[in-house]
C-alpha cells in the first residue's frame, strides 16, 4: 500500500493524493480500503475505482479553491474535480457519511490490487422522482 508510516502515539499510515495538475491536494489518515466502482450514470462515466475514507480521516490540503463542484438530482453528494485538470479527486457520499476518493490520485499506489474491485449498484438509487 501507498502512504507512509508516522511515529508517535498511533502508528498510522497517511496517504497523500492530487489532482493532475497539482493544484489541488488531499491527505487520508488511513489504509487504502472500500475498493469499489459504481454503475451509476456520473461514476459510470468517470470510470475510476473508489476507495472509502471516514469524515475524519479525509483531509483537503491544498487547493480548494481550485476544486469545482457537481451536484444532481438530490443534492446531496458532492463531487470535486479541479477546475484547471479536470481530474475528480473526491466527493461526499449521499448513501452514508463518508467521502469516497480517486484511487488514481494517490501517490504510488498500485491500482494493479484493484483490478476486481466490486461494482456497487448505485444506477438503483441515482435517480429519485416526485410520484
Amino acid at each position: 500500500m501507498a502512504g507512509e508510516r508516522q511515529q508517535g502515539y498511533l502508528d498510522m499510515t497517511i496517504q497523500r493524493g492530487s489532482c493532475h495538475c497539482g493544484r489541488v491536494r488531499f491527505e487520508v489518515d488511513e489504509e487504502a480500503h472500500g475498493a469499489s466502482r459504481c454503475d451509476c450514470s456520473l461514476c459510470r462515466r468517470k470510470g475510476v475505482v473508489m476507495l472509502t475514507a471516514a469524515k475524519e480521516a479525509f483531509r483537503l490540503t491544498a487547493g480548494e479553491d481550485h476544486l469545482n463542484l457537481y451536484q444532481w438530482n438530490t443534492n446531496t453528494a458532492r463531487h470535486y474535480f479541479c477546475r484547471h485538470c479536470g481530474i475528480y479527486t473526491h466527493h461526499w457520499r449521499r448513501s452514508r457519511p463518508e467521502y469516497g476518493y480517486n484511487s488514481g490520485c494517490i501517490e504510488g499506489l498500485d491500482l494493479s490490487q484493484f483490478d476486481n474491485a466490486p461494482i456497487a449498484e448505485g444506477h438503483k438509487m441515482s435517480v429519485v422522482t416526485d410520484t
